[in-house]
């Protein structure tokens, strides 16, 4: 009985903590920034796919979360754990014909708790 409520014990402790990788809370931060050939698209959403590493598809409702990114196209993330995120971006490049809509997204994968710096979100036009 005694080897039961250790096992228990173990496997709630590993369910536990194992369901905190591919989410926010983490100790890892990501800078990035949304382009479109070079040239910051500014105000775009970044869509965030948690535990994904090919596209899930332009049906944004199937993303874990997103973040807009500032005027010079920047965002940062924080707060991020190792594991495997597909990122989609959408945003509008003025100078483009209308309606100027840009759109494309990338995998990454974060191995350590660090900070990741100019990381890109690629877009292009439709």
């Amino acid at each position: 009985m005694k080897n039961f409520k250790y096992i228990l014990l173990m496997v709630t402790a590993l369910a536990f903590f194992g369901c905190k990788k591919n989410q926010l809370g983490g100790k890892s931060n990501i800078k990035g920034r949304v382009e479109h050939h070079d040239k910051a698209i500014p105000h775009a959403r970044v869509y965030i796919k948690f535990n994904a590493k090919d596209f899930p598809g332009t049906d944004v409702s199937k993303y874990d979360t997103y973040i807009d990114a500032d005027h010079n196209g920047n965002f940062l993330i924080s707060n991020i754990y190792r594991g495997d995120y597909y990122f989609y971006a959408i945003g509008v490049d003025d100078a483009i014909a209308a309606p100027g809509t840009v759109k494309g997204g990338i995998y990454l994968k974060v191995k350590m708790l660090k900070e990741i710096t100019g990381f890109v979100v690629p877009v292009t036009e439709d």
